[in-house]
């Protein structure tokens, strides 16, 4: 339990680091600093005196140690969807008489989004095939390309077998992309034994990155130098300073760079790390287990108006819970104007994370405390409560 290292307003319950992970103390102390002793007073100096340039990778090893990749395999920048479209690219490259790209229809849009655009724009003929999560193996064939999945389901938690999913899709050929978005901090992740050729994520949920925080890519070290790079950008260049008018990859996973290094966003994803020192995800794991059956469990007995939309099997989710209402977005608004914070997905999901760095158990039981009672009283019924904002 390090809810002491967050900024997380007094009385606040947030369920919601899911979507967004709140703001490490020790993270905006560090932006400031960056910002006047590097930036400024270093300016273009900090390139190379404050190490700019080498952060999307040794910052990256230590998001690849709680995904379990080995060093210098894994690299940040840029955004998840970009991400997407290098691995699935080099994918395609690396499997090019096939045509189907395997995924499903609990895959967060974004990703499937950039699926159809690569393939619209190459305009090989490749088909984006969709099956329901439960039927992806039975749907992995020797027509399957790559197989694209996310680990975790973003609506409901389901959590895919990411070992036994990569073995069989392999097994038919096929090269496997994992996107860990809801996965990374949340449940252990080893990458480097599932034998999976890629992963991506982002760092602004369950490791508290902040909004805009890059994406990373992870590339299995042995096939890193195989990859031509869809977006060959200045700094995935072997050499950028020579300024060469030819682009020539860089080395193993530099390629994987494209643009500029969000080099505010690292300072305060590499503090934001530092938490993360000293803990097993093993341990967060279980705890998250505990929270989660406990908020099941209470809300079951509580509101009987609710339906779980989660599997029940803990093993079978992530560090989410998921419950079904029609009027979910109207709950809620209520339970935030209550400050419990959730969020909803349509059409009809409410959704609430629990991170054992500062969810404990008189958390969980005052948030349904809260529910129950506005279930009970349908003190979300009311015209506020049910205005859509632009961010559900």
């Amino acid at each position: 339990m390090k809810k002491d290292q967050f900024t997380i307003p007094k009385g606040m319950i947030y369920l919601d680091g899911n979507s967004l992970g709140p703001l490490p103390k020790a993270a905006a102390d560090r932006v400031v600093d960056m910002m006047h002793n590097e930036w400024g007073k270093l300016l273009i100096k900090g390139w190379n005196q404050a190490g700019w340039m080498a952060q999307p990778v040794a910052i990256a090893d230590r998001v690849g140690a709680l995904i379990g990749a080995p060093p210098g395999s894994t690299v940040l920048g840029d955004t998840l969807s970009i991400k997407v479209y290098q691995a699935l690219a080099a994918a395609l490259n690396l499997n090019p008489a096939r045509k189907v790209i395997l995924s499903d229809k609990g895959n967060f849009p974004t990703d499937l989004y950039m699926a159809n655009g690569l393939l619209h724009s190459i305009d090989r003929g490749h088909e984006l095939r969709l099956v329901e999560p439960a039927d992806v193996s039975e749907a992995i064939n020797e027509d399957v390309a790559v197989l694209m999945l996310t680990q975790v389901d973003y609506r409901t938690g389901r959590m895919h077998d990411m070992n036994a999913l990569t073995k069989k899709a392999q097994d038919a050929g096929a090269v496997v992309i994992w996107d860990l978005a809801h996965s990374a901090g949340a449940v252990p992740v080893d990458m480097a034994g599932s034998g999976a050729e890629f992963a991506i994520g982002c760092t602004y949920k369950y490791l508290n990155g902040g909004p805009g925080a890059p994406a990373f890519i992870y590339v299995r070290p042995d096939i890193a130098e195989q990859i031509q790079p869809a977006l060959s950008g200045w700094l995935g260049h072997d050499a950028p300073f020579e300024f060469d008018l030819d682009y020539r990859p860089g080395a193993g996973i530099e390629r994987m760079r494209v643009g500029t290094p969000p080099v505010i966003q690292l300072a305060a994803l590499d503090t934001a790390l530092d938490i993360w020192d000293g803990v097993a995800m093993a341990d967060v794991r279980a705890r998250s287990i505990e929270l989660s059956e406990l908020f099941i469990a209470e809300v079951e007995k509580r509101c009987p108006q609710l339906s779980l939309a989660s599997p029940r099997d803990a093993q079978a989710r992530g560090s989410q819970v998921s419950f079904g209402f029609d009027d979910g977005y109207a709950v809620i608004q209520a339970l935030i104007a209550r400050d419990v914070v959730g969020d909803f997905r349509a059409p009809n999901i409410m959704r609430f994370g629990f991170t054992p760095l500062y969810i404990d158990v008189d958390d969980v039981l005052r948030a349904v405390e809260i529910l129950e009672d506005i279930m009970t009283n349908r003190t979300w019924d009311t015209p506020a409560f049910k205005q859509k904002a632009a961010v559900t």
